[in-house]
């Protein structure tokens, strides 16, 4: 009876340290509040591009992951490029932006 004690208290702690490293986020990928937090700054810079009459919004994609952005698409000239740079990183929490926006010539 002893012995299965012990393999009991052992598979148990093996399971909880299971489930613990399961929830923690791994290299790369993202816990469920850091990507609701990463859609809510996308949808805020969007928002904002959109708002820009000067920019076409609709040629730039904003992807976040981990709080940092990274713009891409295409625009007409390098004010909008960097425009769309300054609206991101004026956004709330975002803590770096990747501007891999290309201009048109």
């Amino acid at each position: 009876m002893r012995d299965f004690k012990w393999l009991r208290t052992a598979v148990t702690v093996a399971a909880l340290t299971a489930t613990i490293a399961a929830c923690a986020p791994m290299q790369g990928r993202q816990t469920a509040g850091e990507y609701v937090d990463d859609a809510t700054i996308t949808t805020k810079i969007t928002a904002e591009l959109i708002k820009d009459k000067e920019l076409p919004a609709s040629q730039i994609n904003v992807e976040t992951m981990q709080q940092t952005v990274q713009l891409s698409g295409f625009v007409d000239s390098a004010a909008q490029k960097t425009k769309a740079g300054l609206i991101a990183r004026n956004t709330e929490g975002v803590r770096d932006v990747k501007n891999d926006i290309l201009v048109r010539k």
